[in-house]
């Protein structure tokens, strides 16, 4: 699979969208809500004269922008009580190139309405602009970004692991899943967490690269809260997929090999296996790091432990799913699917409501740049 040319939202503004289907995203957003005001407010202090914020993994929903106006609000009450001028701000929203810049786009004219409406936001100059790549390498001159935000982005890696492919006579080890499942052997989940490591490392040089001295990432990504990685969150919400295709296979409508040949390009790790990359680094001292649950109903936001109506949730669940995952599997299966899979994914998901009020972990970390004790090139770093 070519990550960086198949891994992007669906997009559109459509029912279907990713940007009419991102409702978990924006409870991350207000979730770190503190955490990333706390870092604006640390890094403001040294009063810029301008401010460069990143957002990674930014897609064409409208969750973008609330990031935007929630740093302009926090920036514009801090400049009030300080009573001092607000910096220049600007903001590049980043993604791979496949991404809906289009509607992203498209969608300003809305955003700066909203701005104007905000009082403590409309006083803050500010300029947007696009930047597509991946964040799996340098994206911006050194010392040239005083905050980094990404939110539900990291999970993705790079690539999906060298070893899981299946090649002529060769079957993947894999067989059957789409992600680490129950039938999964040891050596997929070492692949995995192996190349979420690799990668998760040199996002870390790359940033540290990049940000301005005392620059702060403000991080949220799909995690994993259970010990029992065959048993993790996202194990299960993938396993629903899996389920799906391979009802699938068994009646004919997909072809076993091209089911087995399918992996997604996924990793939801730790607190301790992300904190494990982070020190080993030793790049960016960790001022928060946090888990926090979110219900498989995007729409529920109930403590109950058990689900009202297990089919509405079921489908709300399988849209969002489907906002996510349509590219990858009309590309690869055929868009002639797509239907007929989140069909049955909606009732799989209903089945297992019925079980447990399933849940996902969202991992929420906040970092700070340590003094430059290295000098970083081309990802190699150098004592």
């Amino acid at each position: 699979m070519n990550v960086e040319k198949l891994l992007h939202m669906k997009g559109g503004a459509g029912d279907l969208s990713y940007a009419a289907n991102s409702k978990h995203q924006a409870k991350a957003i207000l979730n770190i809500r503190p955490m990333l005001e706390k870092a604006m407010i640390e890094v403001h202090k040294h009063l810029p004269e301008k401010m460069v914020v990143a957002d990674l993994g930014c897609s064409s929903g409208p969750n973008t922008f609330l990031m935007l106006t929630e740093v302009m609000k926090t920036i514009g009450k801090q400049c009030q009580r300080l009573g001092v001028e607000p910096p220049e701000m600007l903001f590049f929203l980043n993604d791979l190139p496949g991404n809906d810049f289009n509607t992203l786009f498209q969608s300003i004219n809305v955003f700066e309405e909203s701005v104007r409406a905000e009082k403590d936001a409309m006083s803050v100059p500010h300029f947007i602009a696009g930047l597509p790549g991946s964040f799996y390498r340098r994206l911006f001159p050194s010392q040239s970004v005083h905050i980094f935000h990404s939110s539900y982005s990291l999970h993705w890696i790079s690539q999906v692991p060298e070893g899981l492919e299946s090649k002529g006579e060769h079957t993947s080890p894999n067989k059957g899943n789409i992600y680490i499942g129950k039938t999964s052997p040891p050596l997929v989940v070492k692949l995995h967490q192996d190349q979420f490591q690799r990668d998760f490392s040199v996002f870390l040089k790359s940033r540290f690269d990049e940000l301005v001295p005392g620059g702060q990432i403000v991080l949220t990504f799909l995690g994993r809260n259970k010990v029992d990685i065959y048993n993790g969150e996202m194990s299960t919400i993938w396993g629903l997929v899996s389920e799906s295709l391979n009802s699938m296979v068994l009646e004919g409508l997909v072809e076993e090999g091209t089911l087995d040949s399918f992996n997604l390009p996924h990793y939801a790790p730790s607190i301790e296996e992300a904190k494990a990359v982070i020190n080993e680094q030793s790049l960016f001292q960790i001022i928060n790091i946090q888990m926090f649950e979110s219900n498989l109903d995007p729409y529920d936001d109930s403590d109950d432990d058990f689900v009202f109506d297990n089919i509405q949730s079921g489908a709300n669940f399988a849209t969002t799913i489907r906002s996510v995952l349509e590219p990858m599997i009309a590309s690869h299966f055929g868009a002639t699917i797509v239907d007929e899979l989140f069909s049955r994914l909606a009732m799989n998901a209903a089945n297992h409501l019925l079980k447990e009020k399933a849940k996902f972990a969202v991992l929420a970390l906040c970092l700070k740049k340590k003094k430059n004790r290295y000098l970083s090139c081309d990802h190699h770093v150098v004592k």
